[in-house]
């Protein structure tokens, strides 16, 4: 199955598998009901989680009803958990909507819920993430999570998240990081899509993004807050939830 998943995500266009999994999706949650895993999103347990990955396949990853990863379920604790996102009205910037967060967040009565997006077909607006076609000061909150390590002008990029975010407003801009990195690496030379896997993780990621990642978001004039959010569960609940234990949530504010 390993082999299987990583073939079809290195081959069909995301838009595509996007489509797909909704028809997928039901058959994985019933053959894998159980009681050793727990998705937090939905509530609901599984026996396993599926693999996931471009290049080397993480196990016990993917739920199966929700396609939640671990970046997203340790996302919605803390959301849940931590800020009054489900509970004050919010006038809401979502990229790249996640197919886990997005029927429930347009449910939430309190949010002014937009999506954006250039190329998912689940999205309200296309858009590019350089060029926003949305006025100053305009969101309270702004979730653009594993997008800009496919950005290549990505500081072009955090300048318009910063313009189009109210004062006093803050957002979770997640990326996949190697902490190991004191620097980020990135060489636009680099267009060979399996190059590109081999490197960067994945065959659309430019760069690989390093610790100065959130010194980065502070030259851009937001107040960044470093959330290891994992050390606050216990093994057990790590375990269950199947998160990544370490994984930095990046929490900004203007």
């Amino acid at each position: 199955m390993k082999t299987l998943f990583k073939i079809i995500l290195n081959i069909i266009p995301r838009p595509i598998l996007i489509r797909l999994s909704y028809i997928i999706r039901p058959v994985f949650a019933f053959f894998l009901k159980g009681n050793k895993y727990i998705d937090p999103i939905d509530g609901k347990g599984f026996k396993t989680f599926l693999p996931y990955g471009y290049g080397a396949q993480r196990n016990n990853v993917l739920s199966p009803s929700t396609l939640s990863l671990e970046r997203h379920r340790l996302l919605w604790l803390y959301l849940k958990n931590e800020t009054k996102f489900f509970k004050t009205p919010l006038k809401v910037l979502h990229f790249a909507p996640e197919q886990c967060f997005l029927k429930r967040f347009k449910n939430l009565k309190n949010l002014d819920y937009t999506t954006t997006d250039l190329l998912s077909p689940i999205a309200d607006v296309k858009a590019d993430i350089c060029d926003l076609p949305f006025k100053d000061d305009e969101f309270d909150v702004i979730l653009c999570n594993h997008v800009l390590e496919h950005i290549p002008d990505d500081t072009k990029a955090m300048q318009e998240l910063y313009r189009v975010m109210k004062p006093g407003g803050w957002g979770v801009f997640q990326i996949p990081q190697d902490l190991s990195r004191e620097f980020t690496f990135e060489d636009n030379s680099i267009t060979d899509k399996k190059e590109r896997a081999e490197i960067f993780g994945q065959y659309d990621h430019v760069r690989v993004y390093g610790r100065d990642y959130f010194n980065k978001l502070r030259e851009i004039g937001f107040i960044v807050e470093e959330v290891d959010y994992t050390s606050s569960f216990s093994e057990n609940n790590i375990e269950t939830y199947a998160l990544a234990k370490g994984e930095i949530i990046p929490v900004v504010r203007k």
